[in-house]
């Protein structure tokens, strides 16, 4: 009477406890700088020349974990994740790296808002998954379970998960995920046992839990039933075989069937009662052809007048729709399948065949026998093994079942009142959909790996013995020899419990129950709202009262850069730790998360990794030029509370300001691409390519205000940035920290405050005025761009306002429009240069750059005249193409598509040549 449970309480009982850790919740503002020798030497403020990722990240890891900063604070005000667990067989995918990491950047961020944080790891025993490893193993011995024992089997499967399960918790660590790591579950642990034996003594005195014969779905490959979500229903091309059942006394009746071999369980023919064609038949007597069977053509309103021939042959055993059938008419039930998917004796002389050989060999004998009529190429939808992909059975066994009706109307209740809610809301349909129509869940599995079931029988009574307990004796009669149930619970039993179950449930005092649940949201993938989502938020309705998540996060799938899932066969998947190895840690973290929605999928390919990893080139490349320009250390006050005096600097203050109110809208709606979207958007244009340009003579000038502001604003990027790209941003935020009197306020970014929107800062009238500024430089240098120059610094810029407001701020800015616009001089005048000049107009200011003398006027008119008109002759194809009735009759939609948006590209680039060239004219 061994289960998996059990066995290993039995093997690690000397050091273990209930399961659950209760974690002295450390001070963190306690904890000391990070130093980075054993010397305690001064770091330098200075950055290396280049980021290297691979010197630089490891050690972030070590220094989190062992700072104990992944742990809860003391802080009242929780923020709680509990991790989807992995299987203990699995190896971290790009999709394991998509959802873990988006809870990564949830909880850090909610660490640096000041809440007590606990991310809660763990993985699954995966019940069918799992024991397929060792079952593997076992055969390369030449070896079966049933050869060494249930026990023996166990301890394999232990010493399997201690040595090679598990390992994509240490692939977590390495990406950076910021679980409680101490605090780590497994579905299989003692505490975690006594929930699931407690929930399933409870649903079973509640009478929800019941044995009984029904129709499940069988994997003959796994030998196991599965729940109706396990048998995952893909269309096929089939056949729909037509074939006569001789009536006793005379004559035929015609069935059409897509399982033939299913025939050899036949206990009735059915036709509808409304059905003329056969009226006459109802009651008489069929002769099965191949079996010395005899049974009764029978009516029944289930039957389809207008499908197949009218006429329905009844296998109870191996159909759901049959087997009501057969309950209505009392039909005997007969089982034509071993567990092996092979004919059993009830198949006459099929008996040892393959299911789909006697397929095969049914057809051939009815056909020998004159019977077959014909047979017709179908579609349909057949069920496969959720894990090894089997088709799967429709199969009569005796099974144990949760009656899930009671338990889906308190689940349907609590996401229409809002209280659990999915992003996207599209999500809602599919789950009141599936609630709506929810059916028995099968939970008996017949493997060895799980949680076994807590009954057992004794020959005194027919009824179950349940018990929270491992019995002994039968608590009826005393007697000792008294049988437990051989079947384990499906895996999604003991899931279902995993947001209360992993915190100390059934102990309605554990610490972490008490303090963190119910929990803030659950990231996970669209695939198993039904598997696992659902069940959860019924569970925890039904144990606790209340729901155990109030977001549902529902990410995309990765897809490759052809828009294909990944996967082995197709060998387009890509390993996270290989962009690693290449790429660095954020690189990965960085270019998932900017496409990370609500429920699109991602398209990435190797190549797309560099993305993140020149973000990262940027964000130190910027911190190198503002740490080189700090001469000596500052005062943090003063980096605290920036002065405004100049224009510049109350801009970017304000666009700061403007940058964290989108980004916390975004992140509270769960759009992170959004975020990233808004604070790349600040940190790359805004703050790198304009202010950083701007302000560098002032750099140049020691200008200790832009040293302030600049490293005000950088420092409060990283800080954003910092669960996003953690690694990057806590290496420069310490450099920072270097360089100010006082430091940072915190031992480390992680713990840092989040930045907050501070509205003293926010500057209409400074953002307008210098967005006037920058417009102009663009236009100056996109001039510049048309006509060869590209970024040198050359030119006069001759600019005539529109009215005195406008030149009174040119005249103000002319030295950040010089720096911006990278030319020799701007002026205001009221008249145009004479000569060449490249002309554009910005809110009704005429800007102008004279061209004489800094471009060849000549070539560059001859080259602009070339361009044009090879142009005009590739635009000139294009509109015969385009206006070619032929063409778009038959060419595909999207080549006719590119050739439209071709045309539109050709004559954006026409126009401004053709305007570039008349300035030269």
């Amino acid at each position: 009477m061994v289960d998996a449970a059990q066995f290993q309480r039995s093997k690690r009982n000397s050091h273990l406890t209930d399961g659950y850790n209760i974690i002295k919740f450390t001070n963190l503002h306690k904890l000391k700088k990070f130093v980075p020798n054993k010397r305690n030497e001064k770091m330098s403020s200075e950055l290396s020349k280049t980021y290297d990722p691979k010197s630089s990240e490891p050690k972030w890891i070590k220094f989190w974990e062992e700072g104990g900063y992944f742990r809860p604070s003391e802080t009242d005000k929780t923020y709680s994740i509990v991790i989807p667990p992995p299987n203990v067989t699995d190896v971290l995918h790009i999709g394991h790296a998509l959802n873990n990491l988006i809870q990564d950047v949830l909880i850090r961020r909610a660490r640096m808002q000041g809440y007590s944080t606990l991310w809660l790891p763990g993985v699954d025993h995966a019940g069918i998954a799992t024991q397929h490893m060792v079952v593997q193993e076992l055969a390369k011995e030449g070896k079966t379970k049933e050869d060494i024992g249930r026990e023996a089997f166990l301890e394999r499967l232990w010493d399997w998960k201690k040595h090679k399960g598990g390992r994509i918790i240490e692939q977590l660590k390495e990406i950076g995920c910021s679980c409680d790591w101490e605090r780590e579950r497994f579905t299989l642990d003692e505490g975690y046992a006594r929930a699931v034996r407690e929930a399933f003594v409870r649903l079973f005195e509640e009478g929800l839990i019941y044995r009984g014969n029904y129709i499940i779905n069988w994997c003959p490959r796994c030998k196991t039933a599965l729940s109706d979500e396990e048998a995952e229903h893909q269309p096929i091309e089939g056949s729909l075989w037509h074939f006569k059942y001789p009536i006793e006394g005379g004559g035929f009746i015609e069935c059409a069937t897509t399982r033939p071999e299913t025939m050899l369980g036949d206990t009735a023919v059915a036709v509808n009662p409304n059905d003329p064609r056969y009226a006459d038949l109802i009651g008489k007597t069929v002769v099965h052809p191949l079996l010395d069977r005899k049974f009764e053509i029978i009516a029944d309103n289930y039957v389809d007048m207008a499908f197949g021939t009218g006429a329905v042959k009844i296998t109870p055993a191996h159909d759901p729709n049959d087997f009501e059938i057969g309950l209505r008419h009392d039909l005997e039930q007969i089982n034509i399948l071993t567990p092996e998917g092979k004919i059993n004796k009830s198949g006459g002389v099929f008996e040892g065949m393959d299911r789909f050989e006697a397929r095969k060999a049914v057809v051939t004998a009815l056909e020998e026998k004159g019977l077959m009529v014909k047979t017709v190429k179908h579609e349909l939808s057949v069920g496969h093994c959720y894990r090894c992909k089997t088709i799967v059975e429709p199969y009569l066994s005796n099974q144990w079942f949760l009656e899930m009706r009671p338990l889906a109307e308190p689940a349907l209740a609590v996401v229409r009142r809002g209280l659990s809610k999915f992003y996207s809301d599209r999500w809602h349909g599919v789950y009141f959909n599936w609630l709506e129509k929810i059916r028995p869940w099968c939970i008996s599995r017949q493997l060895w790996w799980g949680h076994r079931i807590p009954v057992w029988f004794c020959d005194c009574t027919d009824e179950p013995i349940v018990s929270r307990e491992d019995l002994t004796e039968c608590p009826h009669c005393g007697n000792t020899n008294i049988r437990q149930e051989e079947d384990v619970l499906d895996t999604w039993f003991s899931s279902w419990l995993w947001p209360f179950a992993t915190m100390g449930w059934p102990d309605a005092d554990a610490e972490d129950l008490k303090r963190f649940f119910p929990t803030d949201v659950l990231v996970t993938a669209s695939e198993i709202i039904f598997f696992w989502v659902a069940r959860m938020i019924m569970a925890s309705e039904h144990f606790m009262g209340e729901t155990p998540f109030h977001s549902i996060y529902i990410h995309g799938t990765v897809r490759d850069s052809q828009g294909r899932k990944m996967s082995k066969s197709l060998g387009n998947g890509i390993d996270p730790l290989d962009v690693i190895e290449k790429f660095g840690r954020d690189a990965l973290r960085y270019t998932l998360l900017a496409q990370a929605g609500a429920g699109q999928d991602l398209f990435v390919d190797m190549d797309s990794f560099a993305q993140g990893r020149n973000f990262c080139n940027k964000l130190w490349n910027a911190g190198r030029l503002i740490l080189g320009n700090v001469r000596g250390e500052m005062s943090a006050e003063a980096v605290k509370r920036p002065p405004t005096k100049h224009l510049i600097d109350r801009w970017i203050l304000s666009k700061l300001q403007r940058a964290k109110e989108e980004a916390d809208n975004a992140l509270e709606r769960y759009r992170l691409d959004e975020a990233t979207t808004s604070l790349y958007r600040f940190f790359w244009n805004d703050f790198c390519d304009v202010y950083l340009e701007a302000v560098k003579p002032r750099f140049d000038a020691h200008d200790e205000d832009a040293s302030a502001v600049a490293l005000h604003v950088f420092e409060e990027v990283l800080r954003l940035w910092h669960p996003i790209i953690p690694f990057a941003t806590e290496e420069i935020w310490h450099k920072v920290g270097e360089v100010l009197i006082g430091g940072l306020g915190a031992p480390a970014c992680i713990i840092a405050k989040w930045p907050r929107v501070n509205h003293d800062y926010i500057d209409d009238g400074a953002e307008a005025e210098f967005d006037f500024i920058n417009e102009i430089a663009s236009e100056i240098r996109n001039i510049k761009n048309s006509v060869g120059i590209g970024n040198r610094r050359v030119g006069d810029v001759v600019i005539i306002p529109a009215d005195s407001a406008q030149e009174k701020i040119i005249d103000a800015h002319a030295g950040i429009l010089i720096a911006l616009a990278r030319v020799d001089s701007a002026v205001c005048s009221n008249s145009r240069p004479d000569g060449p000049v490249g002309t554009a107009v910005v809110s009704e200011c005429i800007v102008n750059l004279p061209l004489s003398g800094i471009v060849d006027i000549e070539a560059e008119r001859e080259r602009l005249r070339k361009e044009i008109g090879r142009l005009k002759s590739v635009l000139a194809g294009v509109d015969k193409r385009l206006s070619n009735e032929d063409f778009l009759r038959n060419a595909p939609e999207e080549v006719i598509i590119n050739a439209k948006n071709q045309k539109e590209d050709i004559s954006l680039k026409l126009n401004k040549l053709e305007s570039a060239l008349n300035d030269f004219e």
